[in-house]
């Protein structure tokens, strides 16, 4: 859920934190996508660790980081001001450690629905989308109810919390959805889960952003409205995937290179080193030698890669059966072949 602080500046906005619900939190995360298996959504997990060290400010980022009462949503001070670090980051910023609790557990089940059944670019671009046009409804609703009469309380309002964002997922996950769920104690279509958790949010814990919320859930529609009437992937999904192919094909150019090596073999010299294979694998005119594997002419029966003699001596049988003599090459041979090699 979010949170709103009451009207005008204030100097100290955090909570005093309990410091026993984030050990609970990790627990979860780790039991859910312990559930996964192999498909563990990348983008639920960035989105919940930076949620996490954004509130934890550990070591460096604390000096990194902008405080709290410098990023909280504040309508005036983002339209009079052009404060648009608040419109961006106060999202991502929480109150207190029970706050940041509940935020992360419907962050993790609904995260984890959606980007399995979408994947993970079309996550990824949803989710900006939906901070974009959240922020913005609460914006623009907090400016047009200026016009309707004194509704300054709304205008001045101090808010943080990633729960603008998920009511708007709650909205997508559950359109087009024919189940029912259980909502403190009423059972109701899951179509009208947001509207009815708006509603009992409001009612029970009545400090909270109503205007947040209610721009997340118009964000949802609007999100979906859009996704009806453009046919094919939106543009910030083919960026993100664009960007994606961009990163990683250094990567899979490397394997290849790698694949098409181990298979084929090297080329080198007059002959070729390669897999150990049988005399019928091996090219005609050549011999293969048996320890290093190198391809050498049938002219010879010493390996001039590695001077191992060849096992049938057939050349040197046909040179002594020819000429009545001896057909090895000499080793000074051998060496005079090898420069000539290396020297091409």
């Amino acid at each position: 859920m979010g949170a709103g602080m009451s009207r005008g500046r204030r100097r100290g906005f955090g909570l005093k934190a309990s410091r026993g619900m984030l050990p609970l939190l990790a627990l979860q995360v780790l039991m859910e996508y312990g559930r996964a298996g192999a498909s563990r959504p990348p983008v639920t997990a960035a989105l919940l660790a930076a949620n996490t060290l954004i509130y934890l400010r550990p070591g460096a980022l604390h000096e990194i980081l902008p405080s709290l009462a410098r990023v909280s949503f504040n309508p005036q001070l983002i339209i009079e001001y052009g404060d648009w670090m608040r419109f961006f980051l106060s999202p991502f910023y929480h109150l207190s450690e029970s706050h940041l609790f509940y935020n992360m557990t419907s962050l993790l089940w609904k995260g984890i629905q959606l980007e399995t059944s979408m994947g993970s670019a079309e996550f990824a671009s949803m989710v900006a989308a939906l901070l974009a046009l959240s922020q913005g409804m609460t914006l623009l609703m907090s400016k047009g109810l200026i016009f309707l009469g004194d509704y300054t309380a709304y205008y001045d309002q101090y808010a943080v919390g990633f729960s603008g964002v998920l009511f708007a997922m709650k909205v997508v996950l559950n359109t087009w959805s024919d189940d029912f769920v259980y909502l403190h104690g009423m059972v109701i279509p899951a179509k009208y889960a947001a509207w009815a958790e708006l509603i009992l949010i409001q009612v029970f814990i009545p400090g909270t952003s109503f205007l947040g919320h209610l721009g997340g859930i118009l964000a949802g529609l609007v999100y979906l409205w859009l996704k009806r009437s453009f046919n094919g992937p939106d543009p910030f999904t083919l960026l993100v995937t664009s960007i994606t192919k961009v990163v990683t094909w250094p990567l899979k150019f490397a394997q290849k290179l790698l694949r098409s090596a181990s298979s084929q073999g090297r080329i080198t010299g007059r002959g070729r080193v390669g897999r150990r294979a049988s005399a019928r694998e091996t090219p005609r005119g050549l011999w293969r030698c048996s320890t290093c594997t190198y391809d050498n002419s049938i002219a010879t029966d010493i390996c001039e890669m590695c001077s191992t003699a060849r096992e049938d001596r057939s050349f040197s049988r046909r040179q002594n059966h020819q000429a009545g003599g001896s057909g090895e090459l000499s080793a000074e041979e051998i060496r005079r072949r090898r420069l000539q090699r290396f020297d091409r």
